[in-house]
């Protein structure tokens, strides 16, 4: 190979580091540190609508930190979205992840590109070692009603068929629901949320403009 050949190979070369750098740093930030995302389903209205635009805060799974009641997350979706009356152990109420995933290329996929990968985003309503209870259109924590300004005027928790109404939160786990009460499914039918499947918390709101800044 003559010298331009060579100079044009290192040049060629260079530039695949440098793209292939900016995907790792790229992949890195997303992971680790913040995301854009788009709300997909209506199950957080009216705080959250179908077509807008977010930032997730991604720092709460690296540092494993546990949200605070009344934070809005996205987890990973567990594998069954319903729990019968006879699978649901309100003793370990727990969600159901039975993902196989055999190798760190599937690993890499799943979790990282996230392809294939289902998300759910919910509000904290129950922390660990809390007693939920849901009854009479209410939410009460520990025997104490829990105030939600989120909700709209009209909006009543009933238990929309699931079995987690009256539970106590495992350790390292979540009771999660969407603000939109009647088209949500979330820990009243699936179960509490293992910390670890936590992915972020939702941050900023960029789409539409006019709702641009911090999401409560």
């Amino acid at each position: 190979m003559n010298e331009e050949g060579k100079w044009k190979l290192k040049e060629v070369l260079e530039w695949v580091y440098c793209i292939v750098i900016a995907v790792v740093l790229a992949l890195l930030v997303r992971y680790f540190i913040g995301t854009p995302t788009v709300v997909q389903q209506p199950s957080m209205y009216p705080t959250l609508k179908q077509g807008q635009r977010l930032i997730l805060n991604r720092t709460i799974r690296t540092a494993k930190k546990m949200p605070k009641r009344g934070d809005i997350v996205t987890f990973e979706a567990p594998s069954r979205a319903y729990l019968s009356a006879v699978e649901a152990d309100l003793d370990n109420p727990v969600a159901i992840y039975d993902y196989h995933l055999n190798n760190i290329f599937s690993k890499f996929r799943y979790y990282v590109l996230e392809i294939g990968k289902t998300s759910y985003i919910k509000r904290v309503i129950g922390l660990p070692g809390e007693h939920v209870k849901i009854e009479h259109g209410n939410v009460y924590i520990n025997g104490t009603q829990l105030e939600e300004p989120y909700l709209q005027p009209t909006v009543e928790t009933d238990s929309l068929d699931g079995y987690f109404t009256d539970i106590v939160v495992p350790d390292n786990c979540l009771f999660v629901m969407g603000d939109n009460r009647s088209q949500s499914t979330d820990s009243r039918r699936f179960g509490c949320i293992p910390l670890e499947k936590i992915e972020s918390t939702v941050w900023i709101r960029f789409w539409p403009f006019n709702l641009f800044g911090k999401v409560d």
